[in-house]
């Protein structure tokens, strides 16, 4: 048995290498970007009025004020997308604009609509009335002022956005590079698991495939759940494993059958394969008989417990930083928050605990661990904002510790409800 951080290394190691395609932007959200993307140009794409109103020439107004007033002609009405190109432009003159028109020079300001004194009426305006003077640069947005020429939109290795599809658009960006989508074949095992739903009670509703299908929805991997592996069918998934190397399969999870019970058959199948390298048996809890394994044929295997919190816990902690570090996303970050109670556990195990998360009037982030530890127990899993890791290197943890905290779905955010 060894040390979660060792099999952590081990799984960074043996990272599988996920190739990239070219994809039209418009369909890339949920993606990893294979590369740093920038901005092709500046956005906006010149100064551009933020108001309805009159662009006018700043200059022309340094010496009006309420008893010095001044008729300026209207000249010329532009709206967004309007060719704001004027051939010449006598001074005292101003243009009717509307929000995104163009401003070009010499107009170097816009007076809001709602200010505006029109003359000789409102009705059929040829002027305005200016009394005071107007400051350079009012009620613009600037060229570039969102996104300048060369300016990172996203990161090689981030999960694409909505908002990212809102700035590709907007930027002219066409096509990108993705990371290929990653492709995981699910197996449930054991002669109790069902998934009738109407079921005596030595039967166990099959629930695993289903929370990790869930799990990996905003998550950029191919789930297929297959046919559930019963406790004679030690051939049968011996069979499965060749067809998945054969159908170059990328990840093969099962859940179930990789302890030591008279049933637990698939360690024994796994080790019959030319295997590159392979780890059976962490100090954690839960999830301790977990079972990885890399195959000669490029084949990656994870083999969790069916407990249902052993199954997740796993599935958190080694599958998803494994897919995350192959496919070079960089979502996954711990966070830490302050130990509301004394907590204890074996010095030898790291522990995955399942806790709340809650803010204190002062700003503090504290951990609360959950009653109910037990990896069969989903009531208080229901209850969980965070998982709160407490490693090896200690047993006793006492309350104003800082606690490791990660999100439960591996996106890096904090929900707290």
């Amino acid at each position: 048995m060894i040390s979660y951080s060792k099999a952590l290394n081990i799984l960074k190691k043996n990272k599988i290498l996920i190739k990239s395609e070219t994809v039209l932007s418009k369909d890339s959200v949920g993606r990893v970007s294979s590369n740093n993307i920038y901005s092709p140009c500046n956005y906006p794409s010149a100064d551009n009025t933020a108001f309805d109103g009159f662009a006018i020439n700043s200059l022309d107004t340094k010496d009006l004020s309420i008893k010095k007033k001044r008729k300026f002609k209207i000249i010329k009405t532009l709206a967004a997308g309007d060719n704001p190109n004027i051939k010449k432009v006598k001074k005292f003159s101003v243009i009717e604009v509307m929000t995104g028109a163009i401003i070009n020079k010499p107009f170097n300001s816009v007076i809001p609509i709602e200010t505006i004194k029109f003359y000789p009426n409102k009705g059929k305006p040829n002027f305005i009335i200016v009394d005071k003077k107007i400051k350079k640069y009012e009620h613009l947005r600037f060229k570039g002022s969102d996104y300048k020429k060369g300016e990172k939109i996203i990161s090689k290795g981030e999960i694409i956005k909505p908002s990212h599809i809102l700035a590709f658009k907007t930027l002219g960006i066409k096509k990108l590079s993705v990371k290929k989508i990653p492709k995981i074949i699910f197996y449930s095992t054991g002669n109790e698991i069902t998934n009738k739903l109407n079921v005596p009670n030595w039967k166990i509703r099959n629930s695993n495939s289903y929370y990790l299908r869930s799990f990996l929805k905003n998550i950029p991997i191919s789930f297929k759940e297959q046919n559930i592996l019963r406790d004679n069918d030690e051939k049968k998934f011996k069979n499965e494993i060749k067809k998945n190397i054969k159908l170059k399969t990328d990840i093969v999870v099962t859940s179930g059958a990789v302890s030591a019970g008279k049933f637990d058959y698939v360690p024994k199948v796994i080790k019959d394969f030319k295997i590159k390298t392979m780890f059976k048996g962490v100090s954690i809890r839960p999830g301790k008989p977990i079972m990885f394994a890399k195959f000669k044929k490029k084949l990656i295997f994870f083999g969790l417990p069916g407990n249902p919190i052993s199954s997740a816990a796993c599935f958190r902690f080694f599958v998803l930083p494994f897919i995350f570090a192959s496919l070079n996303i960089n979502s996954d970050k711990n966070f830490s928050a302050i130990l509301k109670k004394k907590f204890v556990k074996k010095k030898s195990f790291t522990r995955f605990i399942k806790g709340r998360i809650s803010f204190e009037n002062s700003g503090s982030i504290m951990f609360e661990v959950l009653k109910g530890q037990e990896s069969f127990r989903i009531n208080p899993f229901t209850k969980t904002n965070a998982w709160g890791l407490f490693p090896n290197t200690k047993s006793i943890f006492k309350r104003g510790d800082l606690i490791e905290c990660y999100s439960p779905s591996g996106i890096n955010e904090l929900l707290i409800k």
